[in-house]
C-alpha cells in the first residue's frame, strides 16, 4: 500500500451539516492528529443544530475528539434536511470560515453523499477553500451510499475503540437510532482497515489532488 503524507499540518477544518457529522465520519482521524500535533487548530463549523442540546453535544463531543487542539466550533441554525434550500446562508458561513483560517487539511462530507444536507455542504467548500486537500468523510446510514475509498487513515486499534465510545458517550440524543451502535462504527472502521491491511481505519474521498513527484524540484 503506498503511503502519502500531508507534511505536519498546522491548522485543520472540519465541517458538518449536523452535529455529530464530524465525529462520525472522521473521528478516529481528529483524535491521532490532535495527539500528534499538540496545540493543532481546528476550526469547525456545524450548519445545524445552534441553540439546542445538539450544541451542547456536539461542544462536549469536539472537545473530547480533539485533545490538547485550539478548538474553534461554530454551530449555526439551519433546519436539518433544508439546507439546499438555505444556500445562502450556508454559502456565507463557509466563507466567513474561509476569512478567518489558511487550513493545511479539509474534513468534510462527500460530494456524492446521499443526504441532501451533507452533498450541498460539500459541494460548497470549493467556492471557498479552492486550492485545499479536501477529504470526504463517509457516513454509515440507511442509505447505503458507501463507495469505492481511494484515501485512508489506520486507526490503532486503541484509537478505533476510543471512537467508538466518545461516539456513545457524547451523542445521547442519537441512541435510538438503529444504525447508530457500536457494530455499525467499529465494523465500518474493520472493512476499511481490511482495505489498506491495517486493523482499522477511515476512509475518505478525494476530488482533487495535485502531486510533486519530481526528484529535482530544479527542473
Amino acid at each position: 500500500m503506498i503511503r502519502l503524507g500531508a507534511g505536519r499540518p498546522d491548522r485543520i477544518v472540519a465541517v458538518g451539516a449536523h452535529c455529530d457529522d464530524i465525529a462520525i465520519g472522521a473521528g478516529g482521524t481528529l483524535l491521532a492528529m490532535c495527539r500528534a500535533r499538540p496545540g493543532i487548530r481546528v476550526d469547525a463549523l456545524v450548519l445545524s443544530g445552534g441553540g439546542t442540546d445538539r450544541e451542547q453535544e456536539e461542544r462536549a463531543a469536539l472537545t473530547a475528539f480533539c485533545p490538547g487542539a485550539d478548538l474553534r466550533l461554530t454551530v449555526l441554525k439551519l433546519p436539518d434536511g433544508r439546507i439546499p434550500a438555505h444556500w445562502e446562508e450556508a454559502k456565507a458561513a463557509v466563507e466567513e470560515l474561509r476569512g478567518r483560517t489558511e487550513p493545511d487539511l479539509i474534513l468534510a462530507p462527500r460530494t456524492d453523499d446521499a443526504h441532501q444536507d451533507h452533498r450541498g455542504l460539500a459541494r460548497l467548500l470549493p467556492t471557498a477553500f479552492r486550492d485545499h486537500l479536501v477529504l470526504g468523510y463517509e457516513i454509515v446510514k440507511w442509505d447505503g451510499d458507501l463507495g469505492r475509498p481511494v484515501a485512508y487513515q489506520p486507526l490503532s486499534p486503541r484509537t478505533a475503540e476510543e471512537k467508538v465510545r466518545l461516539l456513545q458517550e457524547h451523542y445521547p440524543s442519537q441512541r435510538h437510532r438503529p444504525w447508530y451502535d457500536r457494530e455499525a462504527f467499529l465494523g465500518l472502521a474493520r472493512i476499511r482497515g481490511i482495505e489498506c491491511q491495517e486493523r482499522y481505519a477511515e476512509a475518505f474521498a478525494v476530488t482533487k489532488l495535485t502531486l510533486d513527484l519530481a526528484l529535482d524540484l530544479g527542473d
